[in-house]
């Protein structure tokens, strides 16, 4: 086998990997996923965060300021930590998290309501007439032939 012949087959090979079905979901939900990870992101920094500030604000910390920004901790040696990114960070995670539940819990309702609704299908259509036996298939053949006589 030549190279060329080679190259061509794993070419035709990785063609027929990459346009299956699956892969092509798979990356649609990547593309989907990322574009959501952005959506929840921005969720978590712009809405939730300023109010999770305003809330510390009027507990009586001192400069609440804008946003994540102002959930930090700056010890003596003006080391800044900035524990809101923590906080925006996990409030992300369980967004994302919780969203993957609702449509895998949906998923899941689907393929079992499909299962049920088939075993049902097949538990409604008539069993087919069990096949006759030898004996009987002889008794027929005699009948037909007499009738022919």
């Amino acid at each position: 086998m030549s190279i060329k012949s080679k190259a061509t087959s794993l070419l035709e090979e990785f063609k027929a990997f990459a346009l299956k079905g699956n892969i092509v979901d798979m990356a649609i939900g990547i593309i989907i996923g990322a574009a959501f990870g952005k959506i929840v992101t921005s969720f978590v920094n712009d809405i939730v965060m300023p109010l999770v500030t305003a809330i510390i604000a009027k507990c009586g910390a001192q400069d609440a300021g804008e946003g994540i920004k102002a959930l930090a901790y700056t010890t003596a040696e003006n080391i800044t930590i900035p524990y809101g990114n923590f906080i925006g960070g996990i409030i992300d995670f369980l967004i994302v998290a919780f969203a993957v539940f609702l449509l895998m819990k949906k998923f899941f309702d689907l393929v079992q309501n499909v299962r049920k609704k088939k075993a049902a299908d097949e538990a409604a259509a008539p069993a087919a007439p069990p096949e006759p036996s030898a004996e009987e298939k002889l008794l027929t053949e005699i009948r037909d032939l007499l009738k022919n006589k």
